[in-house]
Parts: C-alpha cells; sequence; structure tokens
C-alpha cells in the first residue's frame, strides 16, 4: 500500500481502535508490585538451574519436604528469564502485552461501532484491573480470552476451531491451575445452547434475523460436549498428571482463604476500585432490558455464572470482564440501532481531504504513542520499582537480616513470604508465603492466631521452634510482644519490626 493509500485507509474509526490499545497498553504497564511474584521467580530461578520442577517444598520450615503441587511451573520459568534478562521493563511490558492481548480478543468479539466498543472496552478494562499483577494467574486472563474467543467463531462466524482447545488446555494445565475457567465458558455454552433450543419455539416468528442470535444446533452442542471431554482427558500432560483433574478444588477447599486472604474474599464495593465491576454488570442488565433482542442463553449463562464467581472472589472480576464485556456491547448497538444513535457507517469526505484526514490523524496518534511511552517507562526503571516497594516491603528490615544474621527459625508476615523466599532463600526458610494450597488450612490458622496476637500466639512460636519474628510495625503480633517477656526488639523502622527471643 503506498503512503498514499495509507493516509487514505487510515480514518478516524481506525484512529479510535489504535488510541485504545495504545492506551490500554500504557495502562496495564506497571511495577510487579505483588509479593506472590517473587516466589514465582525464586521457583522458576531454581527451575531452570536444577532441569527439573519442583515437586517438593524447599522454601518453608513449616512444610519443607512435602509434596508441593507447583502447578505454574512453566509460568515460573517465563518469567524468571523475562526478569533475569531484563530486569523490570521484562516483567512490566509483559503484564501489558497479555492484558492488551485479552483484550484484542474481546474487542473482535464486539458488535457496533469503533466508539462505542471503545467505551465499553474501558470499562471492562478497568473492571478487570483489580487482578493485573505480574503473576501466573495472568496467562489464566489471555487463556479465558482465548477460548472465549474460539467459542465465539464457533457460534457467530460459524468457523470451527475447537480442534485448538485440548493443546490450549495442555498449555493452560502447566502455566496454571486457572484452567478451570475455561471449563466453565463451556459448560455455560454447552448449557446455554440447551436453553436456546428448548426455547427456540417460543421466537416471535417475525423476529428479524439481526434481533437474534444465531442458534447452535444440537450436533454442534455434542461437538463441543466432545471437545471439552477431551481437553479434560489431556489435562493429565502435566508433571502432576492426574492430580490435575481435582487440584483447583483442593484449593478453593481451604477455609483460611475466605476468612483472611482479600483477593479469595467476595469483593468489599466500599473501594473505588471495585466498583467497575457494580457499574458493567448494571450496564449489561439495562442493555439487555433495552435493545430489544432475544437475551442468547449462552450470554445469560456465562454472564450470570461469571457474576457469581465475582461476588464470591474478587480474583475472578478479570474473568468476569472479559464474559461480559462482548454481551454489554451486542446489546448496548442493538440499544443504539433500536433509538437511531448509531454513529453514521462513513463520514463524508471527498477524495482530495481524506489523506490530510489520514496524516492529522497519524499526527495524534504519534503524540498519544509519546505520551503512552512517557507514562510507560516510569514502571519500568529499577529506581522506580524500588520506591513503589518500599511503600510495603520490609527491604531494611531484610537488610538488617543479611547483615546480622539472626539464628534459628523465622516467622513472618504473610504478606512478605513471597519476598522473603527472593531475597533470604537458601539461607533462611519462611513461615508461610502465598501457596496457601501447601499449607493448608492447620498451618495458616496457626499463623492467622499467631499474627493477631491471640491467646495461643505465644506457645505457637514456641511449638514451632520460632527463633525471630519479622511483623509489620505497631500490628497486634508486634504490640504482643512489646508486653510479652522474654522477647527484644532488634531492629524497627516504620515498616517492619524484628523480635528475637532474649537470652535471659
Amino acid at each position: 500500500m503506498s503512503s498514499g493509500g495509507i493516509l487514505r485507509w487510515f480514518d478516524t474509526r481506525r484512529l479510535v481502535v489504535a488510541i485504545l490499545f495504545v492506551a490500554l497498553l500504557a495502562m496495564a504497564v506497571r511495577a510487579p508490585a505483588d509479593t506472590d511474584t517473587w516466589w514465582h521467580l525464586q521457583a522458576g530461578r531454581v527451575t531452570l538451574e536444577s532441569g527439573h520442577v519442583l515437586r517438593t517444598d524447599i522454601f518453608s520450615h513449616t512444610r519443607y519436604g512435602s509434596p508441593w503441587v507447583n502447578h505454574s511451573w512453566l509460568s515460573q520459568v517465563i518469567l524468571y528469564w523475562l526478569f533475569d534478562h531484563f530486569a523490570y521493563a521484562g516483567l512490566g511490558l509483559w503484564l501489558g502485552v497479555i492484558v492488551t492481548a485479552a483484550f484484542v480478543l474481546v474487542y473482535l468479539q464486539m458488535e457496533g461501532d469503533p466508539f462505542t466498543r471503545a467505551f465499553i472496552l474501558v470499562l471492562g478494562a478497568i473492571t478487570s484491573a483489580v487482578i493485573w499483577s505480574a503473576r501466573p494467574q495472568l496467562f489464566s486472563f489471555l487463556l479465558t480470552s482465548v477460548v472465549a474467543y474460539v467459542l465465539y467463531l464457533f457460534k457467530y462466524r460459524r468457523v470451527n476451531r475447537l480442534w485448538l482447545l485440548p493443546p490450549i488446555f495442555v498449555l493452560w494445565v502447566n502455566l496454571h491451575a486457572g484452567y478451570a475457567l475455561g471449563f466453565m465458558l463451556l459448560a455455560a455454552f454447552v448449557a446455554g445452547e440447551v436453553l436456546n433450543q428448548l426455547l427456540a419455539l417460543l421466537v416471535p416468528a417475525g423476529l428479524q434475523e439481526d434481533d437474534c442470535c444465531p442458534l447452535v444446533g444440537w450436533r454442534g452442542i455434542g461437538l463441543v460436549v466432545g471437545i471439552t471431554f477431551l481437553s479434560v482427558l489431556v489435562l493429565v500432560a502435566n508433571p502432576y498428571t492426574t492430580r490435575m483433574w481435582t487440584y483447583y478444588l483442593e484449593t478453593v477447599r481451604i477455609g483460611v482463604l475466605q476468612d483472611f486472604i482479600q483477593e479469595w474474599q467476595s469483593p468489599n464495593f466500599h473501594f473505588l476500585y471495585t466498583q467497575p465491576f457494580i457499574w458493567l454488570l448494571l450496564a449489561t442488565m439495562a442493555a439487555m432490558g433495552l435493545s430489544g433482542r432475544r437475551v442468547d442463553g449462552t450470554d445469560l449463562v456465562a454472564v450470570g455464572g461469571f457474576a457469581y464467581a465475582a461476588l464470591m472472589a474478587g480474583r475472578n472480576l478479570g474473568p468476569f470482564a472479559l464474559v461480559a464485556t462482548p454481551v454489554l456491547s451486542r446489546h448496548a448497538a442493538a440499544v443504539l440501532r433500536r433509538y437511531g444513535w448509531s454513529v453514521r457507517a462513513r463520514a463524508r469526505t471527498s477524495q482530495r481531504t481524506r489523506p490530510v484526514l489520514g496524516l492529522v490523524n497519524l499526527g495524534l496518534l504519534a503524540i498519544v504513542v509519546a505520551l503512552a511511552g512517557i507514562k510507560v517507562w516510569a514502571p519500568l526503571s529499577p529506581a522506580f520499582n524500588e520506591r513503589a516497594q518500599r511503600q510495603s516491603l520490609p527491604l531494611d528490615g531484610v537488610a538488617w537480616i543479611e547483615t546480622h544474621h539472626p539464628s534459628g527459625k523465622m516467622f513472618n508476615h504473610y504478606n512478605w513470604g513471597g519476598y522473603l523466599i527472593w531475597r533470604l532463600w537458601p539461607d533462611y526458610l519462611v513461615f508461610v508465603d502465598g501457596r496457601t494450597d501447601l499449607y493448608g488450612d492447620e498451618i495458616l490458622r496457626d499463623y492467622v492466631e499467631i499474627q493477631q496476637g491471640g491467646p495461643q500466639a505465644l506457645s505457637l512460636l514456641d511449638e514451632y521452634g520460632i527463633s525471630f519474628v519479622l511483623t509489620r510495625t505497631d500490628d497486634a503480633l508486634d504490640m504482643r510482644l512489646g508486653c510479652q517477656g522474654g522477647w527484644v526488639p532488634s531492629y524497627r523502622d516504620d515498616i517492619a519490626t524484628i523480635w528475637e527471643r532474649s537470652n535471659e
């Protein structure tokens, strides 16, 4: 295509789409501040250096040597390789690319003009932003959108790419245990299409084709069921074989997850950052009611099922956004058509003015790209990341441990466990970290009792043979040890305090 052809081609609609995804990329690139990132990096390093997948715990003294289902081993290798070669820039850009790729697939499932799509996609993005972090679960975020897109092609475009699903699940089961999200989509698709078939006779005879969603016949439903069954079978292609068939159920049954771990709790909608979920859910319901378009059974089951999951655990806000955003767009486009608010298909511009408009659009895009580059630059620098870490992690406390080498076993705050594995292993083993599936209810409840300074806190510290404690300054445990003989503060700053047993 010649330069003049490019200028004619790059109209306002394409400018909107380009700006949308440049802005989304800039929005998604951020500092890898999640503490779980660090133990994933350490596990990835050990896997690469040893040449085998970790299958027993080597990072904690409470579960040392116990079997460990390290379901994210492949993600850990990828993340560590990126960090080892590109430092924070590697993790930050990976995060941005993964999020952007997921929403490109979402955009391809949407209906309506680019302006409406862009507005709805931004709403979906800010709904899901709460889960954007440099962790293996982001691969589940991307692969959820991949499975949704394959099903979209099958239903709306009559393009059969279902054969891709078994290899996708083989990859997924080695990247992260969130493969259950893919099976939720498949189950919603089958249930929704069965519902469509059962209700097909109730569709008014005069309903226009544009006002209906395409139906998948019984043969197509059977094909999806067969592919789903095959995808379940191939999950054994991982280091833990058949254990992964039910592994995700073992995780969600841990009671402490719902009681004390924020991402597994129901979202607190008093915080502004969780409220876009409400906006997206209500907007979808309103659009369904106003569009005059028959609600598709698959859309209904998928949105309802993923909304339920999101209300049960905040970590599911992201997958809900991936599912609800295309549904909202389909009904929003119908609302705009119904009330005559649709954007005209093509602006009236002469052949002479189109290249000028294209040149202006390219200039605007260049400005947006430059601004996005400025925004992206900061989170990729080591200095920015260290400043971000200092706000929540005990950097100076860890440096004190590295310098003074306190002896014995350590008790640590849960939120710092991953970072301590990265900084202090193998010299020190943690009491607990983000691998809740490894520790189980018993150890996690002992942790909570100690951390909250409960009646059994001191006896549990004795039982576990703890020699020093690294905890938040002025938290319940810090104050309990301050009122109790036998412990002395060896280090204190605004973030962390280190207590050691006294020799008296």
